[in-house]
């Protein structure tokens, strides 16, 4: 066996070569990973908060609803529901381009884990939080606002790391519907070329430089927003 890394600067019959495009593909990854992150963090805080409304029974099944549908169907399943199935049950959706579908399925499938992680966090809070709140004439909105959400989501700044790390690599199953990102370049590529080996490990490369590169940006913000004192421990806020 014999390895041929140069065949990266062939050109791929369109004018570009096979770096330029591995490179386009990365992007396209990157594009799909980013885009689904900001659907996921924005409906998973919402729905993992709207989960500890005290007094909401009604918001608060709603929100349990959302987080059992939405976690309990195979990733690649809601992709071909958003794909295939959705535009023909909603015409409007047909108009909407194929990149935006998969945002949106893999979006919401992380959104109902991060609405979880929302959820486990702010009920690790102690009470005192809550109560201090309300000692200083806060409204529930207020008191999520300003004393609950911002303790919770440093403490679960961990797993979040983990989740949007999981995310950038579940990106790769937007193959399957056509998007032209890492894993959809690589298995063209290996079929054009036979270069599988060294196009499967320069792909498998850039998707742990990514994953490195997500989990030391928030070790970063795990630092900057560590709060000095506070300690987690056993499923209970410090002091």
């Amino acid at each position: 066996m014999t390895w041929d890394w140069q065949f990266f600067l062939a050109d791929d019959g369109s004018g570009r070569t096979y770096l330029e495009w591995m490179f386009e593909a990365w992007r396209w990854t990157l594009a799909v990973a980013g885009c689904s992150w900001v659907v996921a963090m924005s409906v998973g805080a919402v729905v993992g908060t709207l989960r500890t409304l005290p007094g909401r029974p009604v918001v608060s099944a709603l929100a349990y609803a959302w987080v059992e549908l939405f976690r309990n169907i195979p990733l690649l399943v809601q992709i071909f529901l958003w794909y295939f199935v959705v535009p023909k049950i909603f015409p409007a959706f047909q108009q909407v381009p194929g990149f935006l579908l998969v945002v949106f399925a893999l979006g919401f499938f992380t959104s109902a884990r991060i609405a979880e992680q929302v959820r486990a966090g702010i009920q690790s809070l102690p009470k005192g939080q809550s109560y201090a709140a309300m000692a200083m004439g806060f409204t529930t909105a207020q008191s999520y606002r300003y004393v609950i959400l911002p303790m919770a989501f440093r403490i679960i700044l961990p797993p979040l790391t983990s989740e949007s790390m999981n995310l950038l690599k579940n990106s790769s199953v937007a193959f399957a519907v056509s998007i032209a990102e890492l894993t959809m370049y690589a298995m063209q590529v290996q079929e054009e070329t036979s270069r599988g080996i060294e196009v499967y490990l320069a792909v498998t490369g850039l998707y742990a430089l990514s994953a490195f590169t997500v989990n030391r940006v928030f070790a970063l913000i795990e630092k900057k927003m560590r709060v000095p004192g506070f300690i987690v421990s056993g499923g209970s806020g410090g002091h």
